[in-house]
């Protein structure tokens, strides 16, 4: 049986979400520590607080750490009303990476792990990063991962080099992947650290300039020189690495096309609205079948991309891994909502690309959209390879 209702207390809590966002967090669009690299750490803290105070933070976080611990599906509902804002998720604590962390840390980390660095987080006191991806190669492919781990018996000192870190500047909670090459007083191979970001050893070279600007404090480059780190700050089991990436990656790539669903909602509606007030030849530009034939498209879009994602969501609430699933679901989702903010900016023509809506914004950050947590094209090749092991 397939039933499309939405529960009343869902929907109500969506409808909560979404004036929230829209009332309290909407005017922030403008504020100037919304910067090149994204929201500062000032501004984190403000819209955080608002969130606090209306009750809404973390809301997604299981129920032993206070939060409402909603299902998939649910939360494909809730965190579209968030996405409305590209500030939206950074204010109610489920934002990447953080959200992803949230949910890795909440499975495997240890109850001494759990209130050192997971409690922090979901209380929005500090931020979290997982330093993965390494200019050489490894992200898409985590088997190129050249950052090494030596283990002596009682510590592991870590030297290596990762970019593309989002949020690592200013960041508390740090998930670093390293490899622990082989030793004589344990296993080895690719492992979660965890450790505090003020520990010596690692250093911020720099916060890369990208085209994006959701994200707070960007993506840094971070060096590991000498990093040591006690035997009790492996997360998990030693070698583990890659089976722990993939309990946060499947479910993280949802809730990016949950978030981003709403970012392209909030896009269309602009562009609706502009369509009915600009007038162009005599009537509104939106009766011009070239400016309606995109609204239709865009409406489309967005159905499918919803629909797409809360069938994924289905499955993993049924139990099922969906590693599969989440990938067609990335891959489709990002590339069918970049068309719609593209055909958003072409509808606001002049206005499209620049400041005076949050369209141009929204753009720019889709297009990084389709590169977070795999680029298409790695998913495709992860996609076709499951079609040709699978019988048909």
């Amino acid at each position: 049986m397939i039933d499309f209702s939405i529960p009343s207390e869902t929907a109500a809590l969506r409808e909560e979400i979404r004036a929230f966002v829209t009332d309290e967090i909407v005017p922030f669009e403008t504020d100037s520590r919304l910067t090149r690299h994204g929201p500062d750490e000032d501004l984190r803290t403000e819209l955080v607080a608002l969130a606090r105070k209306a009750g809404l933070l973390t809301f997604q976080a299981p129920r032993r750490f206070g939060g409402r611990e909603p299902s998939h599906v649910e939360q494909a509902v809730l965190f579209e009303a968030a996405g409305w804002s590209t500030l939206g998720p950074v204010a109610l604590n489920c934002a990447a990476p953080d959200e992803g962390n949230m949910l890795l840390l909440s499975k495997i980390a240890n109850e001494h792990q759990v209130d050192e660095f997971l409690a922090p987080v979901i209380e929005g006191r500090q931020r979290s990063v997982f330093a993965m991806t390494e200019p050489g190669g490894a992200g898409s492919d985590p088997g190129q991962l050249s950052t090494e781990a030596i283990f002596d018996g009682t510590e592991y000192v870590i030297d290596g080099r990762k970019w593309l870190i989002t949020g690592a500047n200013g960041a508390r909670t740090w998930i670093i992947m390293a490899r622990v090459l082989p030793n004589d007083h344990g296993p080895d191979g690719p492992t979660l650290f965890l450790c505090d970001g003020q520990t010596p050893g690692i250093e911020l070279e720099r916060v890369m300039a990208t085209m994006d600007r959701n994200y707070v404090e960007g993506h840094g480059v971070v060096k590991f020189t000498g990093l040591r780190l006690p035997a009790a700050a492996v997360l998990g089991e030693v070698g583990q690495a890659l089976r722990y990436a993939q309990l946060r990656l499947t479910p993280a790539r949802l809730t990016h096309c949950m978030r981003w669903l709403g970012a392209a909602e909030r896009a269309h509606s602009i562009a609706v609205e502009h369509a009915r007030a600009r007038t162009a030849f005599g009537k509104p530009i939106g009766e011009h079948q070239g400016v309606g034939f995109m609204l239709a498209d865009n409406e489309i879009a967005l159905q499918q991309c919803r629909l797409s994602i809360l069938w994924a969501c289905w499955l993993l609430d049924t139990g099922a891994k969906g590693r599969h699933e989440s990938s067609m679901v990335k891959a489709y989702v990002s590339e069918e909502l970049f068309k719609v903010a593209d055909r958003c900016v072409q509808i606001l023509g002049g206005t499209g690309i620049s400041d005076e809506t949050p369209v141009g914004m929204i753009f720019s950050d889709m297009r990084a959209f389709r590169l977070y947590d795999g680029p298409t094209e790695v998913h495709k090749y992860a996609i076709a390879r499951q079609v040709l092991r699978s019988p048909r």
